[in-house]
This record gives structure tokens, C-alpha cells and sequence, in this order.
């Protein structure tokens, strides 16, 4: 092997060593400093999942639907250094998806729980 690759098999191996020890954590997962479980681990235990009238159910995912594309159109959470933006967008396609499955007359457990996980994730990086 030439100079040339040999320099090359040491930087990829460098680059490889850096990658497999740096711990791999998301915006989700850092909070005021500290790391915890992963976002939304259990969302089926989501409080609208006990929500019995479909109307309710509705209103209550629309409530959240409508103020994640709010917050995702707001300029300040936008450039924010917090991830708040990142948290709408996600609540946005969640909950959407819980209405499109309403409107269907299924009630989608996973959808309704990740949108309210999500939801939830979302207010609390705007306080």
C-alpha cells in the first residue's frame, strides 16, 4: 500500500473510532443539562386514549394540531435555539394523522398517543 492509502485507511479509521465512541443523543433527550429515556416510549398510555366520545377526542387532537402549526409558523420558535420548531413539526404530522384516521372512524391509538407525546414534548421546551 502507497502513502497515499495508507493515509487514508488511518483517517477512515479515525472518523470510525470517533463515531462508535461518541454517544449518539437527540434534541428530545437533552433537557436543562440532562439525559433521559427516549421521547414517547409509552404513548399508548396517552390521557385521550380514555377519551370515549369521538367528539372529544376529535376537538382535543384538532386543539393540538392547530397550535403545533402555530408554533411551527412562528418566526421566533423557528430560529430558536431550543427544539421547539422541531416538536411542532412532529405534532403537526402526528396529529394529522390522528384526524385522518377520525375522519375515517377509526380511532388510530398510536397516532393519538404520539400526538399527544409530541404535543406535550412541544410546551414543555417553550417554557
Amino acid at each position: 500500500m502507497d502513502l497515499g492509502g495508507l493515509a487514508v485507511l488511518r483517517i477512515l479509521s479515525a472518523m470510525l473510532a470517533l463515531a462508535l465512541a461518541a454517544p449518539a443523543y437527540s434534541a428530545d433527550l437533552l433537557r436543562e443539562g440532562h439525559y433521559g429515556a427516549p421521547s414517547c416510549q409509552l404513548a399508548s398510555q396517552s390521557r385521550l386514549i380514555t377519551i370515549e366520545r369521538e367528539d372529544e377526542l376529535r376537538d382535543e387532537v384538532t386543539l393540538r394540531f392547530d397550535q403545533a402549526v402555530d408554533v411551527a409558523d412562528s418566526q421566533s420558535w423557528i430560529y430558536s435555539s431550543r427544539p421547539v420548531f422541531t416538536w411542532a413539526s412532529e405534532t403537526k404530522v402526528a396529529c394529522g394523522k390522528a384526524i385522518g384516521y377520525l375522519d375515517g372512524g377509526h380511532v388510530s391509538e398510536e397516532y393519538v398517543g404520539k400526538c399527544d407525546c409530541f404535543y406535550g414534548r412541544m410546551v414543555s421546551f417553550m417554557r
